[in-house]
């Protein structure tokens, strides 16, 4: 089957053939009848696959063929996403499309000013997609005005629940007409999301492309089971392999740290997480994905719609508090039908809680317990171990001086901070970087170095942050 057997136009066919898109995926294929049709749609399937060509295509179909004009503040197709990564990647994806069929599209999120989006809604827009929150500061400012709205879609709609988005959303959607076309789409349809469903969608037709809690096929599980002192050890080596590697954390401070860590160990990394500025995660996004850096550290914000293509290994190296963090951040692997491996580190105090983690998410898992050097990890993590040394003394500043330069000012509070025994500098000095949170210098890895870092990371996971 083709996609221009389900239903779309040859336009859109031939933009996706030119991107080597040329079969549907099983999520697309069921829904696209339904929602190219004008039925309201609830699409189940889990993180990785292919729900945006699922509500994108019929989106930019359905107004090209409905020929309403565009009116400034008042957007005629709204795609609400729970995170500024999700917006910008479900941007980048109808960006060809709309330009083929001379639709305009606009994305709005926070962390980024206001002004050029306020200016972008008064150039008229065929295309929304927003984050909950900015966009109702725009619409209670009257710069953003639902009511022309003909498609409404939710993208990650149990995400927008966890995060607390759901009022917020309820009321943007209550500013929509109540006859236009919504679609949902939502890896689970927990209480939250179905009173969205039964509150504003009319006779849904429902396609379920495999249980919420089904793994992907191609995905491999392991637990590693490690001392505290063998954690970092452990994880260095699986990083230094050959191809691209997301780390989790379950706090921003654990994962900004580990970030430095890892790069005074000769891994490139960048970071993600709540604290960065929207420059500062574009950049390190682009840098993971470009190769510049091949390893991701990130929390949970990077565990929904980040998609960066050929990510091999997934690391947990905090194992998440619930079984659907730990699905979704799986999830960043073994996408679209790829192979990719996951593996979580465990030591002996997380034994309950990880056991309880892997049987809640109902996938089976290898559990080895494996001191560094075991030839398991090669196997996990396969090629050979390349580092990058940064200069001796020097930190890495990504903000001013770029990735891998030094930044002198940086080394001289740096090497301020350092006792005669050459110990971590102290938290202050992780300043010494760009002050939206980009990627710091990393402290030199000295002896306690990777008992330290298990203590920091425990301590912080108790404290709690995304």
């Amino acid at each position: 089957m083709t996609f221009a057997d389900l239903g779309v136009p040859a336009t859109l066919t031939r933009v996706l053939a030119a991107d080597g898109v040329t079969k549907p995926f099983p999520i697309q294929a069921a829904t696209l009848p339904d929602a190219l049709a004008g039925r309201d749609v609830l699409g189940r399937g889990r993180t990785g696959s292919g729900k945006t060509y699922a509500f994108v295509l019929p989106v930019l179909t359905r107004l090209a063929a409905s020929g309403s004009p565009r009116r400034p503040g008042r957007p005629r197709a709204l795609i609400l996403a729970p995170t500024r990564e999700l917006a910008t990647q479900i941007s980048a994806s109808i960006a060809p499309l709309a330009q083929a069929l001379s639709l305009r599209t606009l994305t709005i999120f926070g962390g980024v000013g206001a002004n050029p989006q306020i200016a972008g809604l008064r150039q008229g827009v065929d295309v929304l997609v927003a984050c909950p929150g900015r966009l109702a500061d725009h619409v209670k400012s009257g710069h953003a005005h639902l009511d022309a709205v003909e498609i409404t879609v939710l993208d990650e709609a149990d995400h927008m629940a966890d995060l607390g988005f759901l009022p917020v959303v309820r009321r943007l959607l209550e500013q929509t007409p109540r006859s236009g076309q919504r679609l949902l789409f939502s890896a689970t349809l927990d209480a939250g999301v179905d009173v969205l469903v039964r509150r504003f969608l009319t006779d849904p037709v429902t396609h379920s492309v495999d249980s919420a809690q089904s793994p992907v096929a191609a995905m491999s599980h392991h637990v590693l089971h490690v001392h505290d002192d063998d954690r970092f050890p452990v994880l260095v080596d699986l990083a230094s392999a050959p191809g691209r590697t997301v780390v989790f954390t379950r706090t921003k401070r654990g994962a900004k740290t580990l970030t430095r860590r890892l790069i005074a160990a000769g891994v490139p990394a960048v970071e993600l997480h709540g604290n960065l500025a929207q420059n500062a995660r574009t950049r390190n996004l682009l840098a993971f994905s470009d190769g510049s850096a091949n390893t991701l550290v990130a929390t949970d914000i990077a565990a929904r719609g980040i998609h960066v293509d050929d990510v091999s290994l997934v690391i947990h190296a905090d194992p998440p508090v619930e079984h659907k963090a730990y699905l979704h951040r799986s999830g960043r692997t073994a996408r679209a039908g790829a192979e990719g491996t996951v593996v979580t580190l465990m030591t002996d105090d997380q034994v309950p809680e990880v056991r309880d983690l892997i049987r809640k998410a109902g996938i089976v898992a290898t559990t080895t317990r494996l001191r560094p050097g075991n030839p398991l990890l090669t196997e996990l993590a396969p090629g050979e171990r390349s580092f990058v040394k940064p200069p001796a003394g020097a930190p890495v500043a990504t903000d001013t001086a770029g990735p891998g330069r030094t930044d002198r000012h940086a080394a001289r509070r740096r090497s301020s901070t350092h006792t005669a025994s050459g110990s971590v500098p102290r938290a202050s000095s992780s300043r010494s970087g760009s002050r939206d949170g980009a990627v710091t210098a990393a402290a030199p890895a000295g002896p306690g170095g990777a008992a330290a870092f298990s203590a920091r990371t425990r301590a912080g996971s108790r404290r709690g942050g995304r």
